[in-house]
This record gives C-alpha cells, structure tokens and sequence, in this order.
C-alpha cells in the first residue's frame, strides 16, 4: 500500500512541523500508527549521547496496564540502562521483534516486562529513533496479537522511527528551552524576593510559590539544627485549594506517640539529597513513623529533600513534598540543588534581620535602662560627699587613692552608710566614667535569676526564656559593674563570679560562645564577710579575689560630728524640692538628733527629716509622731537624768521598734520596715546586742 504508506508519512511530517504541543504530537502518531499497525502499548525512550542514561519520554498503555516504573524504585527520570533490557535493544541497529515470553526469561528481574506478560502482552517491537545518523532513543510497540510485518511494513515503520526521531527531537529542544525560561523566570524572583521581603512567613511563602510554578508540590519546609540542639522548623507551607501557600501549625503532629522522638529519628533522611517515590516512599515510611503518619493522615506520597548545609553554619534542610506518588525526578532534584546558594542566603538574611531586631530591642532595652540609671541618680563625686569628721576624711583618702586604677573594691558597713554612694563616686572618678556604672542588687532577686541578671541567657535556654537576654556583666563592658548585698549570693554563683574575676570570660546560660568582658568590679555587703566565710555561707577564694581593696564605711552613730550638717544638706534639698518654707530647728530637737543611735544610718535620718519638712505647720520643723524621732530621747535625758551609751539606746529603739510589731522582723509589718533598714541587718544587730524575739506589745 504505498499511497496508504506515503500518506501516513505525508500526515506525521506535517503533524512534526506544526504541532509544538508534545501530548497532541504523540497522540495523533500513536492513533495513525495503531491504523496500520494494531498495539496495546506505546513507549518512547531517549538515551543520552554516551547511551549511558535512557529517559521514558512518552508512555501510552490506553488505560489498560499499570505503569511500570511505578513497580521500581526509580524516580520517571534519568536512570542507568546498564543491566536492562535497553542495553539489548540498542545494539540491534535496526527494527526488531521479541517474544515478551522470551525477554522475561533473559531479564526475570525486571518487573515492566512481568506486568506486561500478566497484562496478556505477548509480543514487543523495538523501533530505533535516529536523526542525523544519530541514535537518540527507542520507540517500543506491545501487542497481545502477533502482529504480521512484510519488508515494506518494516521499512515504513524504520521511516516512521526517523520522523519520530525529529519530533522527539524538537520537543526536547523546545522543552528545554521553556524549562530554562522557566528556571530563569523563577531564580529572577527568589532574587527579587531576597532583596525586597525582609520577614520570614513572606518570604518563605514566596520562595514556595516560585518553587511550585516548576516543580509542583503540596508541602514546602525548611528545617534548621544547631550544633547539640533539636531540629526546629524555620517555613512549612501546605498548598491550599486555590493554589496558594498557607503556614502550618507547628503542633500539628501532637497526634504521634512521640512527637520531638519520632521529629527527630527522621532527620537523618532529610539531611541527605534524594528523592523518594513509589516504592522508595513506601519502603521509607516502614522505618519511620513520621513519614508513615503524613502518608496516612496527610496524603503524603513523596519527597525531596536536599540539605542547604555549610561548614560553620547551624546544619539545614529543605523539604518538598507531593500527593503524587512519582512526583519528584532525579532532574528535579538536580534544579533544586541549582538553587540551594539562593535559599541559603534567604535563611542567612532571615536569622539576620531577626537578630537584628532582636538587638535593636536589646539596645532600646539597655538604652531605657542607663537613662533610668543616670536620670534617678546624679554622679557622685567627692564634693557630694557630706561631712567632714575623721573616719570619713580616712574614707576620702582611700576613695581618691583607689578611684583611678582598675582594682576590684570591696565596701563594707551598715545599711544606710552610703555604699551605693561610694561606687558611683568609684566610677566617675576613673577612666572609665565615660561608659556605663551598671548595678545589680544581689539581694533584691530570687536566687533563679541572679545568673540570667548577671550572665544573660540564649533564647530557650530554660523555660520562659523567650528572646535572648544580655546580662549586666556584658552590659558593662568597657565599665564598672557594681554588686550590692554580694554576701546575698548563691554558692553556686560565687563560683561562676570567681571564674569572671579572674578569666574575665563567662558564657550567657544556654550558650556555647566564650564572652571576654572588660569590667571593673566594685562589690558592697552590709554583712561580715569573715563571719560569712568561717560559717561556709560565702566562699573564701572569692572573697580574697573581691577584698582586694576593702574600704569601710563607718556608722552614723560612729560620725556625731557630721550629723548636723547632714541635717542641714538634707533640709535645704527637700525644702526646695518640696516648695517648703524654710523652718527653723529647736535645739532641744538638735539635741536629741545628735544623741539618737541611728540604726538605719543616713538614710534613717534622710527620711526622718523628709517627713519633718512634710508635716511641720509651724516655725519650727516638728518631729514629734514618727517611730524614729518620738523615741528618741528618753524620758530621763529631758529630766537632766544620765545619758544612756549609744549601745543602750540602740537596744531600747529596737526593742521599741519590737513591741510595735509585736516582736516581727521582717515583712510588710515588721520592725525592720518601721527602722528603715535591712532585715538581715537588724537581725545582726539584734544578736549583737542580745535582744530576743519574744516581744509583746505593751
């Protein structure tokens, strides 16, 4: 039939030249050639130019058999044809026929020809596809009749093979050059993405919808761990109806027996480049839980997934994942990895930005708190200081002596003395004056958090630790760092503070990152640290690395000389602050100042006075009502009696203070709040001078 034969050549030629739509082409050459010759099956392979890899470019079995490749464990993409019955195939150089009966016998492995012969297939053609004397691939025509071929069928049907050869040929080139508009379309936006979207969800978001335009998919995440710390998910989209990317709840698996267990067992799979389909996905999902509850709860059928690893970087990987069980090919897996530097620079922004406002909030933080610092108190200077008896000129000496240098300072005395005072004079009078005097009261915090104060701690260090915490100690670097009630620290911590002391290094909680800070260190206790030591409360090491240069603050009790122009300091300030005018003092009030014990220091007759220029009415500053200044001097003083020691009339002010509260000393009724000092300082004082607790109100 040559008309028929030169007509069919005629229709496929002009089918070739003006068809560019690969599904239409195939269609109109399989429907032509199943007119002539009858087949159940049409497959087209190529095969690269070293005819190492072959490519199922076109498979057609008319709704009747299984795809084969779905019983393998390879992706429909580049595999090897060494072993398979390809390598046969292509030594023949022209048309052949096989017994499929026969081709099962010589390849029992090879589960495509089994799944024919199951199907009731008998018979397998091989066509050569060759153009320009090159061989470019194979076309194979299946048949459950024997099909009947004269010589000029055979040569039609090598004809037919050469057209084919063009148009597979044509289709691949015009394929590859979308593809690479396609890829070139899509690298363009992840560039666009990567310098216009600053947040994370958006720009992840859009990095999947890109992704997607060529390599369809129902899941996109990225997963990122630190050295020594579980897998965290930074993006994890699903695809919604409309084809749009939404984010996943992240307690979504809460279902799994295990769910950090099971999270974590399955990372070995996704930090390795692969695909995993058909076979391959099921055999996966026997090993591991989580893949096998995607599969069942979420449809799962396959993934790729790729690493986006660097040396010296938190280790990381990027997952797709399809309802399609052969969704992903070694060449998709390829494109992928075409843009791991891309998705590596979006995670290395990402943390980057984030960190970024992490530490312009910081710095607002640190910002609000040293202005709070410098507006609440003014810089001390030796010219604050008031008084000018003996003990404070020795005290002057030391502070000007040791002020300029580095050395670590340790003052001592009662509650009320002034050691805040003495610090910050400290630090305004060394080199260090330009940067921050940061203050920790060590008494003032629960034991928990004094390490978190001091030493800052890395987000998720401990529970509630949500953002990242500087510490004071970092805080000062470049300054001095003052430790008030240092004899209030934990044991614990002592150590932790020797280390800094003499390291000058430490590390916030949950870090791995050595800290070296430049701090000077100015420690104040209103307790007896060589008590504290012999007793096993306060390590001896740190308090010899503290007690470096000690300066002792004496009672106000121990300075009489300096009460009275303390008095008049205070009086002119709170007159001014106040809007007071100014009252005179009575000498018998003068008096009894001066012969009061002050137990709560300067800072007991700083209130007393404030509460004078308060309530007076009259000419004179009246003291009279106040627990500390109506007790103050005892009846037989004003009847010309004898004058009780300064020890007496501290034990009768307690012991007063006492009866009031009914012998409590601490809390929000106790005698230590009605004195204006510490408890633990008054507890002291109460052992010193053998006052008991069992006091009564009378």
């Amino acid at each position: 039939m040559p008309d028929q034969d030169d007509s069919l050549l005629l229709y496929l030629n002009e089918a070739i030249a003006t068809t560019r739509n690969k599904d239409d082409l195939f269609r109109s050459v399989t429907e032509k050639l199943r007119l002539i010759f009858p087949f159940d099956a049409i497959t087209i392979l190529t095969v690269d130019s070293e005819r190492q890899y072959r490519r199922v470019f076109l498979r057609d079995y008319l709704g009747e058999v299984l795809l084969p490749d779905q019983l393998g464990r390879k992706p429909l993409g580049r595999m090897p044809i060494e072993g398979t019955p390809v390598e046969l195939f292509i030594r023949e150089p022209h048309f052949h026929q096989y017994s499929l009966q026969e081709l099962v016998a010589t390849y029992p492995q090879y589960d495509p020809f089994r799944a024919l012969l199951e199907k009731g297939m008998r018979y397998f053609l091989v066509i050569p596809l060759r153009t320009g004397g090159q061989l470019i691939g194979l076309m194979s025509l299946v048949a459950r009749r024997h099909p009947e071929f004269a010589p000029n069928d055979v040569d039609l049907l090598e004809k037919i093979g050469s057209l084919v050869a063009v148009a597979v040929t044509n289709t691949l080139a015009f394929e590859d050059i979308a593809r690479r508009e396609q890829e070139k379309s899509m690298q363009l936006a992840l560039n666009n993405a990567l310098l216009s979207i600053k947040e994370r969800g958006e720009l992840f978001r859009t990095i999947a919808t890109e992704i997607n335009h060529v390599v369809p998919c129902d899941y996109f995440g990225v997963r990122v761990r630190e050295t020594n710390s579980p897998v965290r998910v930074l993006a994890e989209f699903n695809k919604q109806p409309d084809g749009t990317f939404a984010a996943l709840d992240e307690n979504r698996y809460d279902e799994l027996p295990h769910p950090p267990l099971d999270k974590q067992e399955i990372v070995e799979v996704f930090l390795r480049p692969a695909v995993y389909v058909g076979a391959g996905f099921e055999e996966l999902t026997k090993r591991y839980k989580f893949l096998r509850f995607i599969r069942e709860e979420r449809g799962t059928q396959s993934i790729l997934c790729t690493p986006l690893d660097t040396t010296d970087e938190p280790t990381a990987a990027l997952i797709l994942a399809s309802h399609q069980p052969l969704a992903f090919t070694e060449e998709t897996l390829e494109l992928i990895q075409t843009l791991v530097p891309q998705i590596r620079l979006a995670i290395q922004n990402v943390l980057a930005f984030e960190q970024i406002d992490l530490l312009r909030t910081q710095l607002e933080r640190e910002r609000t708190y040293l202005i709070d610092e410098i507006n609440t108190t003014a810089a001390a200077r030796l010219d604050d200081f008031v008084g000018g008896s003996a003990v404070m000129q020795q005290v002057y000496t030391r502070l000007a002596q040791v002020a300029p240098t580095d050395t670590t300072v340790l003052i001592t005395g009662e509650t009320g003395t002034g050691k805040e005072l003495v610090a910050r004079a400290l630090h305004n009078l060394s080199p260090r004056k330009e940067r921050a005097l940061i203050k920790i009261n060590c008494a003032a915090l629960p034991a928990q958090l004094i390490e978190s104060e001091l030493f800052g701690h890395e987000k998720g260090a401990f529970t509630g630790a949500h953002d990242r915490r500087i510490g004071k100690f970092e805080l000062a670097d470049g300054g001095t760092i003052f430790l008030d009630e240092i004899g209030e620290l934990p044991l614990d911590l002592q150590a932790k503070l020797l280390r800094v002391l003499q390291e000058k290094e430490f590390e916030r909680i949950g870090g791995r990152r050595v800290i070296h800070t430049d701090v000077r260190v100015i420690a104040a206790t209103n307790r007896v640290l060589e008590d504290e030591v012999a007793a096993g409360r306060f390590r001896a090491d740190l308090y010899y690395r503290l007690n470096v240069f000690p300066i002792k603050l004496p009672a106000l009790r121990e300075r009489p000389d300096d009460i009275e122009p303390l008095m008049r300091y205070f009086l002119e300030r709170f007159t001014k602050q106040m809007g007071k005018p100014v009252r005179g003092l009575r000498e018998r009030d003068l008096k009894a100042l001066r012969q009061y014990g002050w137990p709560g220091n300067v800072r007991e007759l700083e209130h007393v006075l404030e509460q004078a220029v308060i309530v007076s009415q009259g000419p004179f500053l009246e003291f009279a009502g106040f627990s500390a200044a109506a007790q103050m001097v005892p009846a037989a003083t004003e009847a010309g009696g004898p004058i009780k020691t300064l020890k007496d009339q501290e034990r009768d002010h307690i012991l007063a203070a006492l009866r009031r509260t009914s012998g409590r000393v601490s809390g929000p009724n106790g005698a230590a709040i009605l004195l204006d000092i510490n408890p633990k300082t008054l507890e002291a004082r109460m052992k010193k001078l053998g006052i008991q607790r069992t006091i009564t109100a009378g």
